[in-house]
């Protein structure tokens, strides 16, 4: 049994939710919340509500039990990039890209 949560078009790289990602995989829930509380990252604000949404998802719609539950998997992929212009010198106009990330995250219960 497993509780999931998704976070779509979240407004930040996947590449800087991956490196916050690697710190909480595997890890209980209680020790996950902890490390993303001490992290100064911008991604774990983020996190840190997916995980509560994660936790809360296994308790009220699966009846898991919350001390048993871990980390077992977590990802983020490439969303839809929204394409900005900046002015350069001389006319020309220089391309910034606004990356987002779909972010997931999956609890499941430690076995005895």
């Amino acid at each position: 049994m497993e509780s999931r949560a998704v976070l779509k078009y979240a407004r930040i790289s996947p590449r800087k939710v991956k490196i916050v990602l690697d710190l909480i995989r595997n890890k209980p829930v209680n020790v996950a919340a902890g490390i993303l509380q001490n992290t100064p990252k911008s991604a774990s604000g983020l996190l840190i509500k997916l995980l509560d949404s994660a936790k809360a998802n296994a308790e009220h719609n699966h009846s898991m039990d919350t001390e048993k539950l871990y980390v077992a998997e977590c990802y983020a992929s490439q969303g839809p990039t929204l394409k900005r212009i900046q002015p350069h010198a001389q006319g020309r106009a220089f391309k910034i890209l606004k990356r987002t990330s779909h972010i997931t995250l999956v609890l499941k219960e430690m076995e005895d």
